[in-house]
C-alpha cells in the first residue's frame, strides 16, 4: 500500500469540499421533519416523567390544548436528572441511559425544541470524522488516501445524514464503536511491536494507556446501546482468530479488558434481565404492533441507502437502476479487500459486518421488524470502510481505462450522495419516521379545518403518534384523549372531531353513543384517521338533544 500513502492535491480538496458539505447538511433544517414517535419518547425520558403519571394527567376525557404537552417533552423543573435515569431503568431499560444523561444535560442549556436536542446528535455526528480516520489508520497504516476516502464516504452518505439529525442515540453509538475498534486494533498492532523488540518496557506506558481507552469505549459504548454486546463479540472473535486461538498474552489482556468493561456494565445489566424476566411472568402480554418485510429486500434496500436514499417505494423503477449497481460495488469491494490486504485487516471488517447483523437476520423467520434498522449500524460501518479502500485503490490503478472507470463510479457515488441530502433535507418526512411518516399529512388534513378536535386513547402506537402530531398541529386544534377506550364526552363548539386510530369497537360505540357515522379520511400501514359525521336532518335533531344532554354535545 505504498503508493496509497500520499493522495493528489485534486483529492485532497474534493475531500474537504464533501466533509463541508456533510457537515453543512447535518445541521441544515434540523427541525424540517416530522418530530417521530420514537423521538417524542426521547423526550418523555428526558423529562422524568413516568407514562403512567402523563396518561393521569392528559389521557382524562378532558380537552387540552397542544401546550400541554410541552411539560412531558424535554428538561423541567418538576423533575430530576435522577427523576429520568429511575423512571429509564423502571419503564425502558432496553435504552441504557448514556445518551438521555448527555441530552438532559444539553437541553438544559439549550432548551427543550426539536433544533436543540437534534442539534446534539449533529453535533456528535462530527467525532464520526476524526474517529474513521484513526480506525483506518490503524487498519490500513496510511496517512490519507484511504482515511479520506472514508471520511468523505461517511460525510455524504445518507443513513449517517438520517441519524446525525435524529433525536436518538445511535450516532453516538456510532462513534464508541469506532472508538473502541480503532483502540482496540493498536493495541494489539503495539502488542505486536513488543514482541518483536528487545526493550519491551518502552511500550508498556503507551500500551497500557490504549487497552485503558479500550476498556473505556467499550463500557461507555454498553451504556450507549446494548447491542454493543454484539460488537464485542465480534471483537473477541478477531482477537482469538488473529492469535490462532492460543491464549496468547494479547487474548489474555483482551479476555481482562473485556471482563472490566463488562463487570461496570453489571448494574444496567442485572435491571435488563430483571425487566426480562418480570416480563416472561406477568400476565400483562400487551404487546405493540411491530410492522415487518422479508429480510432479503430489507438487507438490499438498507444496503442501497448507505450510498443513495431520496426515499422512493421499493417498486419505482429508479430503484431497479441504482440498486443494483450498489450491490455489485460493495460486493465487488468485499472480494477485493479480502484479496488484497492481510488476513487481519480483512477479517476484522467481515467480522464487524456480519456478527452484529447475524442476530437479526437468523430471528427474522417471518420477516424482519422496520424498527431494527439503527442495530446494523456496524454493518454499515464495515461496508463503508470497504468501499473506500476500494475507491481508494482504483485511483491509482495502473490501467487508464480501469482508472477512468473507477473515476465515472467515484463521481456516481458523490452524485447520489448529494441528491440523496438535497431531496432529505427539504423532505417534511422520511422512511427512518416509522409510524410517524404520514402524521405531516395527517395534520395537513386537521389544520384545514377552522376549530378541529382530535380525540384519541392511549392504546399501542396511538399513545406517541398523539406527542408527535402535537408538534404539527397549529394552536386552534384541540386534544380529547381517554384512557381504556372510554366513551370521550365531546364538548359543544368543535365544527370537526376527528378519531385517531380507533379499533372498530370503539369506534362503533362512539357511533352509537352520539348517533352518528365516522366517515374515513387518512390510513397507512401504522394507523387510521377518521372523521365524525352528521347529515343535516341529523344534525337539527341533536340540537335539541344537546340542551338536555350536555355531556354529549358535539357542536
Amino acid at each position: 500500500m505504498r503508493h496509497l500513502k500520499f493522495a493528489p492535491s485534486w483529492l485532497r480538496f474534493l475531500i474537504i469540499f464533501l466533509l463541508a458539505m456533510g457537515i453543512l447538511f447535518r445541521f441544515f433544517n434540523l427541525d424540517g421533519k416530522v418530530y417521530s414517535h420514537d423521538e417524542t419518547y426521547t423526550s418523555l425520558r428526558i423529562s422524568g416523567y413516568k407514562i403512567t403519571e402523563v396518561k393521569q394527567q392528559i389521557f382524562n376525557n378532558r380537552v387540552i390544548t397542544g401546550e400541554r404537552f410541552d411539560q412531558f417533552q424535554g428538561a423541567n423543573q418538576q423533575k430530576s436528572l435522577n427523576d429520568a435515569i429511575m423512571n429509564l431503568a423502571k419503564e425502558d431499560p432496553y435504552h441504557p441511559p448514556l445518551y438521555y444523561i448527555i441530552a438532559r444535560l444539553w437541553m438544559n442549556i439549550f432548551g427543550n425544541s426539536v433544533t436543540a436536542i437534534r442539534s446534539l446528535s449533529a453535533c456528535i455526528s462530527l467525532l464520526v470524522f476524526p474517529c474513521v480516520y484513526w480506525l483506518c489508520r490503524e487498519l490500513f497504516n496510511v496517512p490519507l488516501s484511504v482515511p479520506g476516502v472514508a471520511i468523505a464516504l461517511m460525510a455524504i452518505s445518507p443513513i449517517q445524514l438520517v441519524y446525525a439529525q435524529e433525536a436518538q442515540e445511535y450516532i453516538l453509538w456510532l462513534v464508541t464503536i469506532l472508538l473502541s475498534s480503532a483502540s482496540l486494533l493498536r493495541a494489539m498492532r503495539l502488542e505486536s511491536q513488543d514482541k518483536d523488540e528487545p526493550v519491551k518496557e518502552q511500550k508498556r506506558p503507551d500500551l497500557f494507556a490504549i487497552w485503558s481507552i479500550y476498556a473505556v469505549t467499550l463500557t461507555i459504548s454498553l451504556y450507549t446501546c446494548l447491542w454493543s454486546a454484539f460488537v464485542a463479540l465480534a471483537h473477541g472473535i478477531y482477537v482469538m482468530s488473529a492469535a490462532k486461538f492460543k491464549l496468547t498474552e494479547t487474548v489474555r489482556t483482551y479476555l481482562l479488558i473485556s471482563l472490566v468493561s463488562f463487570l461496570a456494565f453489571m448494574p444496567w445489566i442485572t435491571i435488563v434481565m430483571g425487566d426480562f424476566f418480570q416480563f416472561l411472568i406477568s400476565a400483562d402480554k400487551t404487546k405493540i404492533e411491530a410492522f415487518s418485510m422479508p429480510i432479503f429486500p430489507f438487507l438490499v434496500m438498507q444496503l442501497s441507502r448507505i450510498f443513495f436514499d431520496i426515499d422512493l417505494s421499493q417498486d419505482n423503477p429508479f430503484n431497479s437502476i441504482i440498486t443494483p449497481i450498489f450491490l455489485i460495488i460493495v460486493g465487488y469491494s468485499i472480494c477485493f479487500l479480502c484479496l488484497t490486504t492481510n488476513y487481519k485487516v480483512w477479517f476484522f471488517l467481515i467480522t464487524l459486518i456480519v456478527v452484529p447483523a447475524l442476530p437479526l437476520i437468523l430471528s427474522s423467520a417471518g420477516g424482519i421488524q422496520l424498527s431494527t434498522e439503527p442495530y446494523f449500524m456496524p454493518s454499515y460501518l464495515g461496508i463503508q470502510v470497504t468501499v473506500a479502500y476500494l475507491l481508494a485503490t482504483q485511483i491509482y490503478n495502473e490501467s487508464g481505462s480501469r482508472r477512468s472507470l473507477w473515476q465515472i463510479i467515484i463521481a456516481l457515488v458523490i452524485i447520489c450522495g448529494l441528491i440523496s441530502y438535497k431531496v432529505s433535507s427539504q423532505a417534511e418526512t422520511w422512511w427512518n419516521k416509522g409510524m410517524s411518516y404520514g402524521n405531516p399529512q395527517v395534520a395537513q388534513i386537521i389544520n384545514q379545518t377552522s376549530s378541529p378536535l382530535l380525540v384519541s386513547d392511549a392504546l399501542g402506537n396511538n399513545y406517541g403518534n398523539v406527542f408527535s402530531l402535537s408538534y404539527l398541529l397549529e394552536p386552534k386544534v384541540r386534544f380529547l384523549l381517554v384512557n381504556n377506550q372510554k366513551i370521550p364526552k365531546i364538548p359543544d363548539g368543535f365544527a370537526d372531531v376527528f378519531l385517531l386510530n380507533p379499533s372498530d369497537t370503539w369506534r362503533e360505540t362512539i357511533e352509537k353513543n352520539y348517533k352518528l357515522k365516522t366517515d374515513f379520511v387518512y390510513s397507512n400501514q401504522y394507523y387510521s384517521v377518521w372523521k365524525l359525521a352528521k347529515s343535516a336532518n341529523l344534525r337539527r335533531r341533536n340540537i335539541s338533544i344537546n340542551k338536555s344532554t350536555s355531556d354529549r354535545k358535539l357542536f
